[in-house]
């Protein structure tokens, strides 16, 4: 079939970026030919690059390491297989397709800053007999009283449903009555391959620092722990004030890496956990409210609730105790058995139209 995945494939992050390339490679390797919608808004671009500018409040100084790290992304983004380029506002303009796949990311995040509130996300407009959600998520968008019904009966027009998150999933059931499978991110269903990676063996051994607003609680800790193994505190992507040193502008491919080779991982992101679990690291998350809900899910999904600590207290046993050992089995083969249903979920939601109907 002939493919295009909606997402938000140009933002000036890791995560975005990765999830973006293994959907419509793993869309691939299931004997599809996939592409990303190349859709395009100066607004939005304005806002992206803004923030990704100053994504924390540093000295002025590492702007150029920001720039040269937008720069980076450019780069990769060139490499994405994509759609020919249309307005956001405008899908009448994109191509037609046999199915259109919406996620992963915060795609139906009402308040995202800048993504929130586009139809087309919600399917308003997409060139497809054939409507598919996988992994979507509504972020830390919170609805008391449900889905307003506006958004709610654009849902209806999808012809399958799949969550990111089991708050995500709550939402979808009170908007449509119906439960949906919460399935993994496509960087854990469709892990990437780094061919070009260094072996670990041959890099020295150090803590990838990933995320911002840490709490003082937190980098003592983990600071105190790589001190301890004579481990440098590598940050990666943004500046933070308590690391060894400073990785600001590193582009994706090299995000990988990084993450692959690390000896173990510190972060406050979803996909540093992510990559973590990929990559078999130890680690030790620090779950913000805006990240939380999304956290707490995927450490249901695996088991590793006790990855995520509070850093409202002494935290120096917990983050030794995590980042000490190895990570267990059981969350290999419960990645594996995830893996094996979110397949299950695209291929079934995949047949043509005609046998769905």
């Amino acid at each position: 079939m002939k493919i295009g995945v909606l997402t938000f494939h140009r933002c000036i992050n890791y995560g975005s970026y990765w999830q973006a390339r293994c959907l419509v490679h793993g869309l691939g390797s299931l004997g599809h030919d996939a592409v990303l919608l190349d859709h395009a808004s100066r607004r939005i671009n304005r806002a992206e690059w803004k923030c990704a500018l100053r994504p924390v409040p540093e000295a002025r100084a590492d702007r150029p390491a920001y720039r040269r790290k937008m720069q980076r992304f450019f780069e990769a983004f060139a490499s994405l297989p994509l759609s020919p380029r249309f307005p956001l506002d405008e899908p009448g303009q994109m191509p037609a397709y046999d199915a259109i796949v919406v996620g992963s990311d915060e795609v139906w995040n009402l308040s995202h800053p800048w993504y929130g509130r586009v139809p087309l996300f919600y399917g308003d407009g997409l060139r497809a007999p054939l409507k598919i959600a996988y992994a979507a998520s509504f972020g830390h968008h919170a609805e008391p009283d449900g889905l307003d019904r506006a958004w709610a009966r654009r849902l209806h027009d999808f012809d399958a449903i799949s969550v990111r998150d089991d708050a995500s999933r709550s939402i979808v059931a009170g908007a449509l009555a119906t439960e949906v499978p919460v399935v993994l991110d496509p960087c854990l269903t469709f892990p990437p391959v780094l061919a070009d990676a260094p072996a670990s063996g041959d890099v020295p051994p150090y803590v990838a620092l990933y995320g911002h607003d840490f709490s003082p609680a937190f980098g003592r800790a983990v600071r105190a722990w790589a001190r301890r193994r004579g481990w440098p505190v590598i940050s990666i992507g943004y500046h933070s004030e308590w690391a060894d040193r400073q990785w600001i502008d590193a582009g994706p491919h090299e995000f990988a890496a990084f993450m692959a080779n690390a000896g173990a991982v510190a972060t406050t992101f979803f996909h540093g956990c992510v990559f973590a679990l990929r990559f078999g690291r130890p680690f030790v998350c620090e779950a913000s409210w805006y990240r939380g809900t999304k956290l707490r899910c995927l450490m249901h999904q695996v088991g590793g609730e006790r990855h995520l600590v509070d850093g409202s207290r002494p935290l120096d046993d917990d983050v030794e105790r995590l980042l000490d050992a190895p990570l267990p089995e059981a969350f290999a083969t419960r990645i594996a058995a995830l893996q094996r249903s979110s397949r299950r979920f695209l291929r079934e939601a995949l047949r043509a139209p005609e046998a769905v109907a």
